[in-house]
């Protein structure tokens, strides 16, 4: 998907500010929660959780498929975005057969170093 067609009110960086399941206290375990929708190479931060995103427009804001690791195992889901009146995303991420949260996520700058990639599970053993 290129950046031109995701809307420009949804584009870019936002930082990940609560959850409904997980709530905010290890939210920044792995770095600063955030979650991009630039068009290119997106990721996901958040908790123990490092993912790649795919992102698309829907008539009511975005939604998008992840696949990435939870500290070292493989998981994956799906999502979807809309701004709120306050200018802040109100969200929700499923893991598939596992748990799903609400999210809230404010506008923040893309971070200064790169977000790391997903672990494989042979990682974990090395």
């Amino acid at each position: 998907m290129s950046r031109e067609e995701i809307p420009p009110e949804y584009a870019g960086w936002w930082r990940i500010t609560d959850t409904s399941t997980w709530g905010q206290r290890h939210l920044d375990l792995c770095g600063t929660a955030l979650i991009s929708f630039t068009g290119y190479a997106d990721r996901l931060r958040m908790i123990a959780l490092l993912a790649y995103v795919n992102v698309r427009p829907t008539k009511t804001g975005l939604s998008f498929t992840w696949i990435g690791a939870w500290e070292y195992d493989q998981v994956s889901g799906t999502g979807s975005v809309r701004l709120g009146k306050d200018g802040r995303l109100k969200g929700k991420l499923k893991i598939k057969d596992g748990d799903e949260s609400t999210f809230i996520a404010e506008r923040a700058e893309a971070p200064a170093t790169p977000i790391e990639e997903p672990p494989s599970y042979r990682d974990k053993w090395r």
